[in-house]
């Protein structure tokens, strides 16, 4: 039994270190996951008023629940305070395994981001994990007697410190910075025109068509193959999805650069040979913390003769600010704020190009290096 408990102690510690330290690389794309279940929720009417609330404190959820969850494997490993990790370790499963099992059953989330972008698992991998660690979880409870310290006095307790302090100061890195591992389709060396293709061995959805039509105040269903004659008039079209496509999304589905007219302009660009991509998602501040680095590097952009678009969901405050307040005179271009979002973690952030592929990729925080 002894033996037993250790295997469980270790497989639950690491993986909740594992899941944490892998979210903690990326975590604002845990924070738009937790927005999209909280909106979800929210749409669908659960609690409105506390959904909505969480919805607005999703950020600092997030960067409270990686931490715990690092700092939970860390104190099961090393024998910290069992009884009340353990307690919080089922509460923090059960509540996982809630998020997945919603993401499996509903049908309305893709995935419930448990391991980030860098290991994505179906839904029914993710729920499955979940009841695996309930299950491990709870036998540690019931066989808690045979979990001990593995040091003494105060070192278990500077080993859960050290793991908060560090998981917290990763995050808070890579927010002003970027991800350190980049696993999105954004990344540094994707041709973004191949991306948003689609898959070469895709199968599409499969739907039948149901006609609605009415006659003398009676509206029947009529099959494509069995339309009624013309004393019927038309009312509406039924789609009924009949089997589910396989890799039938691109993995950029949602990158399309609208000029001020809102013509597509996305290919025209892609297709320049050297640029610059600049991000701004919206004005979240009056820029003062780049905007004297991207003037430099607009003017050395300049003298290179290498064109600099604004990309951005924000176009009235962000031409104003740029453009007006700053007389840049760049063109603006609006994109999907989730495309951004997955584009850019960081706001603003700049892209390196050439035609289409992602030469480098800089946050605000690192632009600077563009101007060695």
């Amino acid at each position: 039994m002894k033996i037993s408990v250790g295997v469980a102690r270790v497989l639950v510690g690491v993986l909740f270190i594992f899941s944490g330290l892998v979210k903690a690389i990326d975590p604002l794309g845990l924070n738009y996951k937790m927005q999209e279940f909280f909106e979800v929720w929210s749409s669908e009417g659960y609690l409105v008023t506390i959904v909505n609330q969480m919805h607005s404190y999703s950020f600092v959820i997030t960067l409270l629940m990686i931490v715990l969850e690092v700092a939970l494997g860390v104190s099961l490993l090393v024998g910290w305070r069992k009884n009340i990790v353990l307690r919080l370790l089922l509460l923090l499963i059960l509540f996982f395994t809630f998020l997945t099992s919603y993401v499996l059953f509903s049908g309305k989330i893709r995935s419930c981001g448990c391991f980030g972008d860098c290991i994505p698992l179906t839904p029914i991998q993710t729920f499955t994990k979940d009841i695996i660690l309930l299950g491990l979880i709870i036998f540690l409870m019931l066989k808690k007697e045979y979990i001990k310290p593995l040091f003494k006095e105060l070192l278990p307790l500077a080993f859960v410190l050290i793991s908060v302090i560090a998981t917290g100061f990763l995050q808070m890195y890579v927010i002003d910075h970027l991800p350190l591992v980049d696993c999105l389709p954004y990344k540094k060396g994707n041709d973004l025109l191949e991306l948003r293709k689609m898959p070469a061995n895709a199968i599409p959805d499969k739907f039948t068509y149901t006609f609605v039509y009415e006659k003398a105040g009676e509206k029947k269903d009529f099959a494509v193959t069995n339309l009624p004659d013309s004393t019927w008039k038309f009312v509406e079209r039924k789609e009924t999805l009949v089997q589910k496509g396989v890799n039938n999304v691109p993995k950029i589905n949602d990158f399309i650069l609208a000029d001020s007219s809102g013509s597509d302009s996305t290919e025209t660009i892609l297709s320049k040979p050297a640029y610059y991509l600049f991000f701004v998602k919206e004005m979240e501040d009056e820029g003062e913390k780049w905007i004297s680095v991207f003037t430099d590097i607009a003017k050395k952009a300049k003298q290179q003769n290498l064109p600099i678009y604004i990309v951005t969901s924000d176009r009235k405050n962000v031409h104003a600010f740029l453009n007006e307040q700053h007389s840049f005179n760049l063109p603006v271009y609006t994109c999907d704020g989730v495309a951004i979002k997955t584009a850019a973690r960081a706001n603003p952030t700049i892209f390196v190009m050439k035609g289409p592929v992602v030469q480098q990729k800089y946050s605000w925080a690192d632009m600077k290096v563009l101007l060695k």
